[in-house]
């Protein structure tokens, strides 16, 4: 499902599953017939990760993605029931997406929370040293700067969410607003029972959540754009956004927002009963879930059900030993990731998320590399489970308030073998962590890839010699975009004047069209080559073209590779010049064309240098 997320974007910028008449491919692009052209936008299809370019004329609106566009649309029948040209939607939903979802709203705030995450690592190691005072005005400011992300990440995430969902981000701020304004918080505070439209509203706490917000995002997505499709273009500007915050934050306040917190309520009451019943199954369950926990805001209420018991029997069970055997594990599965990657951005990302939730900050772990790469996450749920069932079987109690971090062992030192067992715990969380997610961990696709496509040697040069005879032109004077503007690669062009083409080198065909109009080859040293007949020659369906391999043959240079009828196929109107593409021309330093006006099947039409 490597191509989902450019298909999802695709599906929304052209207007959507239901837009979609019919859609084929040939040999670079996907071809849509749409029922409303309108509706597609093309300046955000080519923004869109993975397209390389978009044209719309014919007819159809045409995405021109490479050769591997056959991949592309063999993975978007998967996702739109594409049958016979036609579409069916399939409609099917997966944990996976939600945590893709998330992810892809923490990434762009990454950067922060890890910055934020390491000063607050380097101020609990300096308390722990000794070296700083907790009532110092210098680590109160500290603190606070290291700790704005964290408290205001409703703002955070309303932007980003904003970005990924495609509305306006400054009203999602307005929600956000919504959430941790001085106001709502001290109507909180005072305790007593608030309604808005005289319906009740939950007093949750807002600070730090993640779900709430985005909830709310996603449902001001629908709104707006219900409300800007019905909206006369004179009162846009104000009355879109004025209409969404009438509908949006009374939802937000009374339903959406509340959802976790209610069920942070529910679960603060059914983990109280565990606690009383079998007190061993709490800490297992919490060092299991504790990322899920964390993302929904719900530890929240388990802390509250927490300072109940401390208060009550002068000691924590419910919260501490499970979410320090969560954070140990998401450390060394994280730092599992930093040691077993190759691909150096994702290495330095994760060794230092790794250090931040070793000493406790452990969301630019979850957010920036767990949930992204999914196979950490399983390792720390796991890991944390395993190590919270030795803390919950050896009755491991936090004597004083602490965070959850290698630091706070201490809080575990009282009147029984708490502290030795806590330590156990976090010993068994980090081997085990790292162990699991070393074992779980792959590479993604994407940086196998990357990896495939460097270049194995420099100062080497590869010789494309010309598969037709003809005029030789630069590929600016070839009108399509795709292949003007080098988007596909750099090459050539040659206005053919006959219609025989050969192989210009000694390799495989890795893709037969069955138009047969336009054909891939791969050289024996890796150079990959598109010769593409005509221009939308695609819609002869074949006819005028004879094709003499197949795709997987072995062929010498100067094989015949396809015969095509010039004049039946001018006769008919359609453009014959020819363009010869290096389709992975970014992994040389450069590509040479000839200095001659024509060319013959002796000509060394293009010279890629390594």
């Amino acid at each position: 499902m490597k191509y989902q997320e450019m298909i999802k974007e695709i599906l929304i910028h052209i207007g959507g599953e239901a837009n979609i008449e019919s859609v084929t491919h040939c040999m670079t692009r996907l071809r849509f017939v749409l029922k409303d052209d309108s509706k597609a936008d093309s300046s955000a299809v080519k923004n869109i990760k993975g397209v390389v370019g978009c044209v719309n004329k014919g007819g159809q609106f045409q995405i021109v993605i490479g050769t591997h566009v056959a991949e592309v649309y063999e993975e978007l029948s998967g996702t739109v029931g594409i049958k016979n040209g036609n579409t069916q939607t399939k409609k099917k939903f997966e944990l996976s997406q939600v945590f893709d979802l998330i992810a892809g709203i923490f990434m762009p705030i990454v950067g922060a929370l890890a910055g934020s995450g390491m000063v607050k690592a380097i101020l609990s190691v300096c308390v722990a040293a000794n070296w700083i005072d907790t009532t110092s005005q210098t680590y109160t400011l500290l603190y606070m700067i290291s700790d704005i992300v964290f408290y205001y990440l409703p703002f955070f995430l309303a932007y980003s969410a904003a970005k990924k969902f495609k509305i306006n981000p400054y009203v999602s701020l307005i929600f956000a607003g919504m959430l941790v304004h001085p106001t709502f918080t001290g109507l909180k505070s005072a305790g007593e029972a608030v309604s808005f439209l005289g319906l009740p509203v939950n007093m949750a706490t807002y600070t730090s959540s993640v779900i709430p917000i985005i909830l709310i995002v996603a449902f001001q997505a629908i709104i707006e754009k219900y409300v800007k499709k019905f909206t006369p273009n004179a009162i846009k500007t104000f009355f879109v956004p004025m209409m969404t915050i009438l509908i949006v934050a009374p939802v937000g306040l009374i339903v959406l927002g509340p959802l976790g917190a209610i069920l942070g309520g529910y679960l603060s009451t059914f983990f109280t009963f565990l606690d009383t019943k079998a007190s061993w199954i709490v800490p297992t369950l919490v060092g299991g879930l504790a990322p899920l926990l964390v993302m929904t805001g719900m530890h929240y209420s388990l802390g509250a059900a927490q300072s109940v018991q401390r208060a009550t029997v002068g000691y924590a069970t419910i919260l501490a030993p499970g979410m320090i055997s969560s954070n140990m594990a998401q450390a060394a599965a994280t730092f599992a990731v930093s040691v077993k990657t190759k691909n150096k951005d994702l290495k330095a990302l994760a060794s230092s998320c790794a250090v931040t939730a070793i000493c406790g900050i452990t969301e630019p772990a979850l957010y920036g590399v767990n949930m992204k790469l999914k196979r950490p996450l399983y390792a720390t749920m796991l890991a944390g489970g395993c190590a919270g069932l030795y803390a919950g079987i050896t009755g491991v109690k936090a004597w004083s308030a602490g965070t959850s971090n290698i630091f706070a062992l201490p809080i575990y030192i009282g009147a029984d073998n708490s502290f030795m067992n806590a330590c156990i715990t976090v010993a068994i969380a980090l081997v085990l962590g790292f162990i699991f997610s070393w074992v779980l961990y792959k590479e993604p696709v994407e940086f196998e890839e990357e990896k495939k496509a460097e270049p194995s040697s420099l100062n080497k040069k590869a010789e494309i010699y010309a598969p037709l005879k003809g005029a030789v032109l630069p590929l600016s004077e070839v009108k399509d975009d795709a292949f003007s503007s080098e988007a596909l690669g750099k090459g050539c062009a040659i206005v053919p004047v006959d219609g025989e083409i050969v192989s210009p080198f000694d390799g495989t065909v890795v893709m037969l069209f069955e138009t047969k109009h336009a054909v891939g080859l791969t050289s024996e040293d890796g150079t990959e080559v598109l010769i593409h007949f005509g221009l939308d020659t695609v819609k002869l369906n074949g006819e005028y073209f004879t094709a003499h391999v197949k795709t997987g043959d072995k062929v010498k240079r100067g094989d015949k590779l396809i015969s095509a009828d010039l004049n039946a196929i001018q006769d008919k109107g359609y453009d014959v010049i020819t363009p010869i593409i290096i389709t992975n021309s970014n992994n040389y330093l450069d590509v040479v064309e000839t200095d001659q006006d024509n060319a013959d099947l002796q000509t060394v039409l293009l010279t890629a240098i390594r």
